[in-house]
């Protein structure tokens, strides 16, 4: 399949040199970036947000008794 990319001057002329280096078409480059790009990116655990809750689940919000400066200063740490 035919298709057309924009890629900058800088790293097509790149991609050129190490293409004549290596003795392959700038087009088996492309194919090999992309493959590496996919393979990696479906070997990459998710994120998992860290858990940041405060007291026991279905107790009582702890955050609820303090005060507006308190809780301030619980958020940023005394920052």
């Amino acid at each position: 399949m035919k298709t057309t990319v924009e890629i900058p001057d800088a790293l097509l002329d790149q991609a050129r040199k190490y293409a004549r280096k290596t003795g392959r078409p700038v087009r088996a480059l492309v194919e090999e970036g992309l493959r590496l790009a996919l393979q990696t990116e479906t070997h990459r655990a998710p994120y998992k947000l860290p858990d940041r809750s405060t007291g026991k689940p279905g107790g009582k919000n702890p955050l609820e008794l303090l005060s507006w400066q308190d809780l301030r200063s619980e958020i940023y740490g005394g920052r």
